[in-house]
């Protein structure tokens, strides 16, 4: 008997509508923050994965793509992908990257620095994206909050994308930051409501 499908089965439609929106105006960046804060309030008040295992558009799209389009082959990972180190590695890389993506965002609000309508893939990479937001739409800091954060959200995409393509489709989920994260939590959660 075929599962019924439920609302968020189709939340890949998410990231798609996502990465497009920002294409053509950058400050739809600021909604990837969902993606940023509700795994981590729902593990933090669930104590579980729901939102990775539901919810999570990207892992979604990682499952739809290789199906219509057959462009996964479907080989286990490397087995240091998951690993305890690579994981929390790329956590702390991740997390650096985004507190700089904050700093830059405090040097324009601030006056120190002036904003650039550049979109860095691969935290290297600066590709022009001027076309996608107009000057004074918004305060200069709230444009370069959404250009970092949309570098930050198309790069990992990237990375999952590329490994979808190398290995098995949702390759990504086991080193996704927000999954490290959550699962963090859910460990401490779960840790302090053990019976002494």
């Amino acid at each position: 008997m075929k599962k019924s499908k439920k609302w968020y089965d189709y939340l890949w439609i998410w990231s798609i509508l996502y990465f497009t929106l920002g294409f053509f105006n950058i400050l739809f960046a600021w909604l990837g923050m969902i993606d940023f804060l509700l795994p981590l309030l729902l593990a933090l008040f669930g104590g579980d994965k729901f939102f990775c295992n539901h919810l999570c558009g990207r892992g979604q799209l990682f499952t739809v793509l290789p199906r219509a389009l057959k462009c996964s082959r479907g080989k286990p990972a490397p087995a240091w992908l998951s690993s305890k180190w690579f994981r929390y590695g790329f956590l702390l890389f991740f997390l650096t990257m985004f507190a700089n993506i904050v700093h830059q965002t405090y040097l324009v609000y601030a006056g120190a620095s002036s904003l650039r309508e550049v979109v860095k893939l691969f935290w290297t990479f600066r590709v022009p994206w001027g076309w996608a937001y107009t000057a004074g739409t918004t305060a200069d800091w709230v444009a370069q909050f959404s250009f970092g954060f949309y570098s930050l959200m198309l790069t990992s995409t990237l990375i999952g994308l590329i490994v979808m393509a190398l290995y098995r489709p949702r390759t990504w989920c086991s080193f996704c930051p927000m999954g490290s994260m959550t699962q963090l939590i859910c460990k401490a959660k779960h840790r302090g409501e053990q019976p002494e």
